[in-house]
């Protein structure tokens, strides 16, 4: 329940939204990962072992994208748990930036492992070595069947928070890697063309790669306090600047604190006390409307333009 007040002190006034902060439900999105995870553990010693036994290094790098996999997904289901944990005095959101930060190490070591992959194919490319590729192919076979179900339980939840999305991510880049490795076996198996199994974990790994980037990106976005992609400030500000009583609006910010979770700040001139109000309630409705639920307004009768700098340096 968000409430407002309006204080008046020395010609200005202030107003802040002090609706506490839970994130929104992701009891959906953590029942997913359970079972994602579980799959993933499944599939993780079954492309090892397979690895290893064909000398496939497809397979091998499956296995590796295999294991962060799992560590994503666990970590991405310990964050979804310790979000939902009340704050406290000194965390009043909680502990809801946790997700963001489980985003950033899951593009970071996406990014990570495969920059090791593309190492690794280069050498191989240059050397092949013999590959079984029956074995491979069962192993890889099975690989993508266990990936397609762990991705369509994701799928539907992916889009709930950048921590979810970063464990979808983890799930997809598998899903092709899986894809690409049956492919190479079927053609070592037929061919015997070695080439293969290096250029299937290439192309897999680069597919993963944009991916993992805008993860990264988006998370540090987050973490910068930057303004979210779909909501331009300009609009926000334009809408303020019309309600009745408004004479103009500074210090404007807007930023995410998680995902679902959009905050925003500013300061308006309102010269007429009796409108203080009346001009709160709509910029909450305004900006309630944009996506923004947490407001904090400030409403001043008199330009405080040069104390704010003040402070601000």
């Amino acid at each position: 329940m968000a409430h407002s007040h309006d204080h008046s002190h020395a010609g200005h006034s202030h107003s802040h939204d002090h609706g506490h902060a839970h994130g929104p439900d992701r009891s959906h999105s953590s029942k997913a990962l359970r079972i994602a995870l579980a799959l993933t553990l499944v599939l993780l010693v079954g492309e090892a072992v397979g690895g290893w036994l064909s000398n496939s290094l497809a397979l091998l790098a499956d296995a590796g994208h295999v294991l962060t996999d799992a560590g994503a997904l666990a970590l991405s289901l310990f964050v979804a748990w310790f979000c939902r944990q009340q704050g406290s005095a000194e965390k009043t959101y909680g502990y809801l930036r946790w997700e963001i930060l489980a985003a950033l190490i899951n593009g970071a070591t996406l990014l990570g492992i495969s920059a090791w992959i593309l190492v690794e194919a280069t050498l191989r490319l240059r050397n092949p070595e013999p590959v079984q590729g029956g074995l491979m192919l069962v192993i890889a076979v099975s690989g993508l069947l266990i990936n397609s179900g762990a991705a369509l339980i994701l799928h539907p939840v992916h889009g709930e928070s950048l921590n979810v999305r970063g464990a979808y991510l983890h799930v997809l880049g598998d899903l092709f890697a899986s894809g690409g490795t049956v492919v190479a076996a079927v053609i070592i198996r037929t061919t015997g063309w070695l080439p293969a199994d290096p250029l299937a974990s290439l192309l897999s790994t680069a597919l993963i790669i944009r991916g993992a980037w805008t993860l990264l990106r988006e998370s540090v976005d987050v973490l910068l306090e930057a303004a979210p992609s779909h909501i331009p400030l300009d609009g926000v500000r334009e809408r303020l600047e019309q309600i009745p009583g408004v004479e103009n609006i500074h210090d404007l910010h807007v930023w995410t604190v998680t995902s679902g979770l959009v905050a925003a700040s500013a300061h308006a001139m309102v010269r007429d006390p009796a409108n203080h109000q009346q001009v709160l309630e709509a910029a909450h409705d305004v900006l309630h409307e944009m996506g923004i639920r947490h407001v904090t307004m400030q409403l001043e009768r008199t330009d405080m333009g040069g104390r704010d700098a003040e402070h601000v340096h």
